[in-house]
């Protein structure tokens, strides 16, 4: 199955520096998706490109413009900060849901800003860097309005319950963005009631955006930024980076994560430790600012907070398999401020070494794809996606070709499963037949074009059931690594994607059936389900095993009459 999702549920007015498009983009037929192209940028990157775009578009709050591109959504939560006196509308809701969870979004922003300096000629080439803009400072003008002091910021905005026990009156609601629950809370930390994870991560969002508009590039094999420089809003976004990183360091409160302060977030989004933010932020503040001792500070953090001989994965509560990566693009830059490229090198290529080799957590499902036990549960193409996007961006500056062409082969083959070279073998079809849907609760369903789902579970099955959040939910951080992913291909390749080769309605003829063990559906959760061909192979072993036995048997028996007799 191609696992972007075209059926989904959805039951401060921001001006971009550039022009959009007129006509505006719009997603093309899904049957186009079956189309064979060629040429540079490729078209089906190229569309590829605009959908994912258009998927954080669809996840809009507040006041939407006269150039919103998704005619079913409306304006909505008008209402937002009226709580607390402030305006907080504007934003995205987060996934399937309805709330604006700040610290995800901060991994968002800082995620797409990454792969927009690095790849940015991607967006240029396929006229997506106007709608990239408008995307980004949909976001990054909300987290400025939660960003009211320097010393405040909200995370939260939405129906969360502070009893994290409790059933959420947010994930319970399946309707449209007309009647979304009241009342909306908002949830902050302060100086007193701090989160430095929080804090941290949203100065390294402000930061790596700043940059971004700051037109800063990483230079040798990487491309120019995406263009659209301006720096007015380069140096509004590095007073947020600065005020933020100031509050992450030194509130009164000390450092810790911030669900300790807003335990209302910890059920969604709780955070790990603070220890990958702060570095991460003192990073991208150095990189931004051209700073030698923040630089060194984020060495310090590095080494005193030991995370160098880590396994896990990149996502939006783990950011420490990407620093080194980002130590290495800085060093190999000539920036006044870097230091030992070698060192930060060996660092990037023993991570990405033991994923190939197998060597760490993660592992390979039998068809293929990066699989980490408890991380991927809940959303399975995520891990793999960033893991694609970091070996494709470090492979540019790898010590050896040898070593490149294996990060990219392995990058290429985790982009592949996604675009549908997987068991479910199958371009989704959705958008035609929309009784076919698990529909309980009852809700109206719409299109929306490019969002990546969460995946199929560890044995490569997808159930496409609708209320399985874990397999078919979206979220703003699926988007992140396959749209850097999808920038990266339209520079440079001028062969389709793989799911133009797939036969559309070909699913129907593999989808699994019964429903998955997962957190949707826990009542399945007993022995793992068997293909028909995987029943008739057990039921083999079973007699064989059941034949030798019994032969065992009759052999026992008849040499225990013989002992007798004799």
């Amino acid at each position: 199955m191609l696992f972007l999702l075209y059926l989904c549920q959805f039951s401060f007015f921001v001006y971009a520096q550039l022009p959009l498009p007129y006509p505006p983009y719009i997603p093309p037929n899904l049957a186009d998706g079956a189309l064979r192209t060629s040429g540079q940028p490729n078209p089906q990157w190229s569309n590829l490109v605009g959908n994912l775009l258009y998927f954080y578009e669809a996840q809009r709050s507040g006041k939407l413009p006269s150039t919103n591109r998704v005619s079913w959504r409306n304006s909505s939560t008008l209402n937002d900060g009226k709580d607390v006196g402030l305006d907080l509308t504007g934003g995205y809701f987060d996934a399937g849901d309805f709330i604006k969870a700040t610290f995800p979004l901060s991994a968002v922003l800082q995620s797409i800003c990454w792969g927009a300096t690095d790849f940015g000629q991607g967006y240029d080439a396929t006229n997506q860097t106007a709608y990239l803009d408008d995307m980004l400072r949909w976001g990054l003008d909300w987290l400025m309005k939660a960003h009211p002091s320097q010393s405040t910021l909200f995370v939260l905005v939405g129906s969360r319950l502070t009893n994290i026990d409790a059933a959420d009156v947010d994930d319970a609601y399946w309707g449209g963005d007309q009647n979304i629950p009241l009342p909306r809370p908002s949830y902050q930390i302060n100086d007193t009631h701090p989160g430095t994870d929080a804090a941290a991560g949203a100065s390294a969002a402000f930061s790596a955006c700043a940059s971004l508009y700051s037109n800063k590039s990483f230079g040798g094999p990487y491309s120019s930024p995406a263009s659209l420089q301006n720096s007015t809003y380069a140096k509004q976004l590095l007073t947020h980076a600065q005020q933020l990183y100031t509050f992450a360091v030194n509130a009164t409160g000390g450092q810790t994560t911030y669900q300790t302060s807003v335990p209302a977030i910890a059920k969604s989004y709780g955070s790990s430790s603070y220890t990958d933010e702060l570095t991460l932020a003192a990073l991208l503040l150095a990189w931004a600012t051209d700073s030698t001792s923040l630089y060194k500070q984020a060495e310090n953090y590095y080494n005193n907070f030991k995370l160098s001989g880590q396994n896990g994965v990149f996502n939006w509560d783990s950011k420490t398999p990407g620093l080194a990566v980002l130590f290495s693009q800085i060093a190999q830059s000539n920036s006044s401020i870097a230091a030992n490229l070698s060192e930060w090198r060996d660092e990037a290529e023993r991570y990405f070494d033991n994923i190939i080799d197998k060597q760490g957590p993660g592992y390979l499902t039998r068809s293929g794809l990066l699989y980490y036990s408890g991380d991927s549960d809940d959303a399975s193409l995520n891990p793999a996606l960033n893991a694609a996007m970091l070996l494709t961006r470090y492979a540019q500056i790898a010590s050896t070709p040898a070593k490149k062409a294996s990060y990219l082969t392995y990058a290429q083959n985790q982009l592949d499963y996604a675009l549908g070279n997987n068991p479910m073998s199958a371009m989704a079809s959705g958008g035609n037949d929309i009784s076919t849907l698990d529909t309980s609760p009852v809700n109206e369903t719409y299109i929306i074009y490019g969002a990546v789902v969460g995946g199929p579970d560890k044995f490569d099955n997808f159930y496409n059931i609708r209320s399985d959040w874990p397999e078919t939910e979206v979220a703003l951080d699926y988007n992140a690594p396959m749209l850097t992913l999808a920038v990266m291909h339209a520079m440079n390749d001028t062969t389709d994607p793989y799911f133009t080769s797939l036969e559309v309605g070909a699913y129907n003829k593999v989808k699994p059936k019964g429903f998955p063990c997962d957190g949707a559906f826990p009542h399945s959760c007993g022995l793992p389900s068997l293909s028909k061909a995987g029943k008739i192979a057990m039921a083999v072993v079973i007699t064989v095993v059941g034949l030798f036995i019994s032969g065992l048997l009759v052999w026992y028996l008849y040499e225990l009459k013989a002992a007798k007799s004799a």
